[in-house]
């Protein structure tokens, strides 16, 4: 789906790719980002929420954390890097961008409390009364006081399985009681996720009860604010692109946290033609050939399930003007399974050669992956070249690739 959004949209990318990897720039099993495209991506959303008033806070696990990437979204104006882990946080402070939220969607675990106060971050979430009181120590160890965000939720809110957590709704003043109580912390605001979700029916962005939970649990924690209530923060996180600020600040949201917005690959970006261009491509080869039958290098084959099951396809080219030929049928590997390999299937009068580049244009969540993420420049200006190229964990990868 989001390959033909990348072909019609930013065709000089998968060109420079094609290019790039031939060159043996480019590794096979990588996550290629256009850094010109996300920056003027994220220029474009920065503009469209200052002038609603809105933080934001970019995800970085999609990109696997990579320093290049935060360095370009960072040049473009963002207030700072959500970090979904600490395997997110750490990269994020070690190159020296703002932590601007940490703890959510993944708490901090009991002995990482103090690495994680010592990076300072703008916000941390917490599930729980022990969790707080387990930020208000460590944050206490270094005579600091750390802004807390509380999660609550209430019957009905929705959640992806596994994700679930937070104090119900009606304990919250009791939640903000314990907080006022711990010498570290302070209360600062509310959180939810999703608080929006793609809705296929429609094919727009839907507030999900998390949402009405999150102005209900604002109204409730404002009466305990008094003179402070203006300075609540109401975080929420979820399908966030420019297209749909206005919805979350008209909701009483004060932070905004784009991933897949920044690369263009919200699944509005399939349905509607929206003002960010798709920045990332996953980059293969074709490792061999069996029976007949073409199969690519994996590594990086996990595709985000916004949608549910569809064909996937696949760019083969040799030579950057074959990036615009007709994509060809790809058989995933089954997600149980550890994707060595993906079979191709291409038209009987389609000839495809070991070492063919295979571009796919899925959405992607490096992170939870054994792929590369390489930084490409100069796409816009017609001077491609690899600005560098990374582990998912965001640690430099030098990479000496020959042909």
């Amino acid at each position: 789906m989001f390959l033909q959004s990348l072909l019609r949209k930013n065709p000089a990318f998968p060109q420079a790719v094609v290019a790039l990897h031939q060159a043996g720039a480019i590794p096979a099993n990588s996550y290629a980002v256009d850094l010109d495209a996300i920056a003027a991506n994220t220029s474009h959303l920065m503009d469209e929420a200052k002038k609603l008033g809105l933080t934001v806070y970019a995800m970085t696990k999609q990109l696997g954390r990579a320093p290049g990437v935060l360095d370009a979204i960072s040049g473009a104006g963002v207030d700072g890097y959500v970090a979904v882990d600490m395997a997110c946080a750490r990269p994020i402070s070690a190159n020296g961008h703002n932590l601007g939220h940490i703890g959510h969607l993944v708490q901090i675990a009991a002995g990482e409390t103090g690495e994680a106060m010592a990076m300072h971050p703008d916000y941390w979430t917490v599930f729980s009364p022990n969790k707080a009181a387990e930020a208000s120590a460590a944050a206490s160890r270094l005579g600091r006081v750390q802004d807390l965000l509380v999660r609550v939720f209430a019957p009905g809110d929705e959640f992806y399985p596994g994700h679930e957590g937070g104090i119900p709704l009606e304990d919250l003043p009791a939640m903000i009681a314990h907080i006022a109580g711990l010498p570290g912390a302070r209360f600062a605001g509310l959180t939810t996720f999703p608080a929006l979700l793609f809705d296929p029916a429609t094919g727009r962005a839907r507030t999900t009860p998390n949402l009405a939970t999150l102005a209900r649990a604002a109204e409730s924690a404002r009466q305990y604010l008094g003179e402070d209530q203006e300075s609540l923060q109401i975080n929420a996180p979820g399908t966030t692109s420019t297209a749909v600020l206005a919805q979350l600040a008209e909701a009483g949201a004060t932070q905004v946290e784009p991933g897949h917005g920044l690369t263009g690959t919200t699944p509005l970006h399939v349905v509607d033609d929206l003002p960010e261009q798709p920045a990332v491509c996953y980059v293969s080869e074709i490792a061999h050939i069996h029976q007949g039958t073409p199969f690519c290098f994996g590594g990086g084959l996990y595709i985000d399930p916004v949608f549910g099951d569809y064909q996937t396809t696949a760019v083969v080219a040799r030579d950057p003007s074959e990036a615009a030929t007709k994509p060809i049928p790809v058989d995933m590997p089954d997600p149980a399974a550890i994707d060595y390999y993906a079979r191709l299937s291409p038209e009987s009068d389609r000839t495809v050669s070991e070492g063919d580049t295979v571009v796919f244009g899925f959405r992607i969540q490096a992170f939870v992956t054994r792929a590369f993420v390489a930084g490409v420049a100069g796409v816009r200006s017609g001077a491609p070249s690899v600005a560098g190229i990374w582990d998912v964990l965001g640690n430099p990868v030098n990479w000496e690739g020959s042909r």
